[in-house]
């Protein structure tokens, strides 16, 4: 077994190239030039290049103004979450008023998993929704909500809060 283990480790060295050090040397040069080039280069430059770099590599959020099509003021009843038990009433409070919106907006929703070839509309609910009901834990939701909600040329539902505070 002993030399079995020699033949085998012999065979894996014969199987490296062996490289000189001149091979190696005219590896790891172009990466001195690069660096070399890098601190070539004016401060100024150099932080621009960083930011076009940084900019190509974020995914481009969909921040642009979105055009609204339709935009409706809502108070969502929201009394059905306290049939629920207690540790279960915010959660059910964010269904009704999913709910509500895809009732009233008259949003489409997905009938089957097959039908995802087409792009349905979202819903999606604002963060300072989804405080509201949830100031003051998930065993006391608010009783009802006023929602402002707006539709995009796209059919794509966005929940606001309708009293927003303004800071």
């Amino acid at each position: 077994m002993v030399k079995e283990d020699k033949e085998e480790q012999t065979s894996v060295e014969e199987e490296v190239p062996d490289l000189s050090e001149e091979e190696i040397v005219e590896k790891e040069e172009p990466v001195e030039v690069e660096e070399a080039a890098k601190e070539e280069t004016p401060a100024e430059e150099q932080p621009a290049k960083e930011e076009a770099v940084a900019e190509e590599a974020k995914p481009k959020k969909k921040k642009e103004e979105v055009e609204i099509v339709e935009e409706r003021t809502y108070t969502i009843p929201l009394q059905k979450a306290r049939v629920r038990p207690p540790k279960k009433r915010a959660p059910r409070a964010m269904q009704l008023i999913r709910i509500f919106i895809t009732k009233h907006m008259k949003l489409e929703m997905k009938v089957s998993e097959e039908e995802e070839e087409e792009e349905l509309p979202e819903l999606i609910i604002s963060q300072e929704v989804n405080q509201k009901v949830w100031d003051r834990g998930i065993e006391k939701p608010p009783r009802k909500i006023r929602v402002r909600a707006a539709k995009d040329k796209d059919g794509n539902v966005i929940v606001y809060l309708a009293e927003a505070k303004i800071k």
